[in-house]
């Protein structure tokens, strides 16, 4: 149990007991997320065990013996959202380690089968752990239409901020990552991803689409100083607690705010498979599932990136 919270890391659980519908997994790796942060501090009022980005080994049904991912949201497959292709959304969902349903912080985790897609030979395991964020990184590229030249600006220079640079800068060639850590804003200069240290940015609100990945509240208020009017605010970030902001500049120079959630998992490991995405420099740091505390302690401290739960 996590001090002060009703969110838990538990090694030592009872294996789960599948739905019908469920497929046993036995966890391999998992992946510690900004959203699991935030789950401590209160985020969703989530109660039971953590974790939604990792790899298991299907103990059963189609993928039995072969290693899997798991898409996260866990739809009904019967309402009216369902029925029109909107899932991730049915108001009578779980989510996997996010909303009434336990995650995969443990040696096992159930979840349904159409949930699951096989991990080619081809791709390690702690590249497969990244499935999920890069997956939401490639849902911008669905929501917008994103045009060579096209001018974007992410703000964060983290986890998912990385990632959802590699995937717009594949699509654009114009991305700016602005960020406040000059270790991570080298990795992506590294793929070269234009940076500018926060500091050092002058917002001169020219920039069509601004991607708030900073997991902060200032995320939208920063974004604002750089969206051009008429331009697009892509909100990745989800915070504890309420927020609070004049809006008025939004309706005044006609600004688009677009929230951006789960994406394609199909594209996500498509692209892990081609090796178009570098998702093993964002390795910061693993540890033991017995030490997934330490784990999400180390997840909090500047300049870390991806710290990997080791469940096998």
């Amino acid at each position: 149990m996590l001090k002060g919270t009703d969110v838990t890391v538990d090694p030592k659980a009872a294996i789960p007991q599948p739905a019908q519908d469920e497929t046993l997994l036995r966890v391999l790796r998992a992946g510690v997320c900004e959203t699991d942060l935030q789950l401590i501090q209160g985020y969703m009022g989530f109660q039971g065990v953590l974790g939604h980005e990792f790899v298991g080994i299907a103990q059963s049904g189609r993928f039995a013996g072969r290693r899997v991912v798991g898409e996260i949201n866990c739809h009904c497959r019967k309402c009216d959202y369902c029925r029109d292709g909107l899932g991730n959304h049915c108001p009578h969902r779980t989510v996997l380690g996010i909303l009434q349903h336990d995650g995969a912080f443990a040696d096992y985790v159930a979840v349904p089968d159409h949930n699951l897609h096989a991990i080619p030979d081809s791709v390690s395991t702690d590249e497969a752990v990244f499935t999920e964020p890069l997956a939401a990184a490639f849902r911008i590229t669905d929501q917008l239409d994103i045009s060579r030249g096209q001018r974007i600006v992410v703000l964060g220079d983290g986890r998912l901020g990385n990632l959802c640079a590699q995937v717009l800068h594949a699509a654009s060639g114009n991305v700016t990552v602005v960020g406040k850590h000059v270790e991570k804003l080298a990795i992506l200069e590294e793929l070269g991803i234009d940076t500018r240290l926060l500091d050092d940015a002058r917002p001169d609100r020219t920039t069509e689409i601004v991607v708030d990945c900073t997991g902060s509240a200032t995320g939208l208020p920063t974004a604002l100083r750089f969206v051009r009017p008429r331009g697009t605010i892509v909100l990745k970030t989800t915070v504890a607690g309420e927020q609070t902001l004049a809006l008025a500049q939004i309706v005044i120079d006609e600004i688009t705010v677009v929230g951006s959630r789960c994406g394609p998992f199909a594209r996500a490991v498509a692209a892990l498979e081609a090796r178009s995405i570098a998702v093993s420099p964002l390795i910061s740091a693993r540890y033991g599932l017995d030490d997934a505390i330490a784990a999400l302690a180390q997840a909090q401290t500047s300049g870390t990136l991806k710290v990997l739960l080791d469940c096998d």
